[in-house]
């Protein structure tokens, strides 16, 4: 089924060959919001990139690097085969949503595992090829307003593959975001081009969590840095393991850590379930650790943590 005409809509859209896989575009890392104009906002979601490839009738789907990977998601490709187009390609992220309909990435793991796939969505988010044009070298704002108008097609033939909005005010979309526990957001210019890489378009802002934690233990590097510190949660009297830190220090930082905490050595974990990890020299917990992590998992453990400081 051919798109009424959307890609010669788009100003700036070329006509071109149907490609390959194209290696997706990015976001660089910045600690706040920007503010100027010429920016739009977008839920950063907790899922698996996705890049879908639908032509003449057939779907495959890629990773971030590129593995094709459809078996893995039935529901999507068969939504993605509804879509308006007889050949498209288009850029997201499939979530699997717990039961408040936020993306849960220990759930989208489990899925995966499972083979379940009634809680997985596909967030759409851009438009890389339409019907005979490559759709790339237009403003984003153009891309993703066809976008939305084949979604909105597709309707209820299509449960499974969802426009992802975006916003111009990104300050109250940052807060939001946290209040909702969500990963943070992606801020991009409205007016870019689609270039694959980090290129200085796209940027995420995470919405960090802070905590503090028992260090029950390190991972030494060389004779006196740190490789990665042990970490668990105090339950009254009881220490519970939720992982490891491994980033946010400098050498200088790290051998301090390490001076702190080799008076502290012990024979045995003091963990109140023993672990076994053969590379960890264990300590008493004298120390506490302040770190920022994305979440908890499902399991207990803390998600992509960053070293703060040493506390006692």
């Amino acid at each position: 089924m051919k798109a009424p005409a959307f890609s010669r809509k788009l100003v700036g859209a070329k006509p071109a060959a149907f490609p390959h896989f194209i290696p997706p575009c990015l976001a660089n890392l910045r600690d706040t919001v920007p503010t100027a104009r010429g920016f739009v906002h977008e839920l950063k979601l907790d899922g698996y990139r996705l890049q879908a490839h639908l032509q003449n009738g057939r779907v495959l789907l890629y990773t971030r690097s590129g593995l094709g990977c459809a078996s893995s998601f039935p529901t999507i490709a068969a939504d993605v085969a509804r879509l308006a187009a007889e050949d498209l390609i288009i850029d997201g992220e499939v979530i699997s949503a717990d039961s408040h309909g936020h993306p849960n990435f220990s759930a989208l793991q489990d899925d995966l595992k499972r083979g379940r796939h009634d809680r997985m969505v596909y967030y759409v988010f851009d438009l890389l090829h339409l019907d005979g044009f490559d759709t790339r070298p237009a403003a984003l704002v153009a891309r993703k307003a066809v976008l939305q108008s084949i979604l909105s097609e597709a309707g209820a033939m299509a449960p499974h593959v969802l426009y992802s909005e975006h916003f111009e005010d990104g300050v109250d979309l940052y807060a939001r975001a946290g209040r909702m526990n969500l990963e943070g957001i992606v801020s991009k210019r409205f007016d870019a081009p689609y270039r694959s890489g980090r290129r200085g378009q796209w940027f995420k802002i995470k919405c960090l969590k802070h905590g503090r934690f028992a260090v029950v233990g390190f991972v030494p590097e060389g004779s006196n840095g740190i490789l990665k510190l042990r970490l668990a949660r105090r339950e009254g009297s009881a220490l519970v393991y939720v992982g490891r830190v491994g980033t946010g220090w400098s050498r200088q930082i790290a051998r301090e850590i390490r001076r702190a905490l080799e008076p502290l050595v012990r024979p045995t974990s003091p963990l109140s379930t023993p672990l076994k990890k053969a590379d960890t020299t264990w300590v008493e917990p004298t120390y506490d650790v302040e770190i920022t992590f994305a979440e908890i998992t499902d399991d207990g453990m803390v998600r992509h943590p960053s070293f703060k400081r040493l506390v006692l």
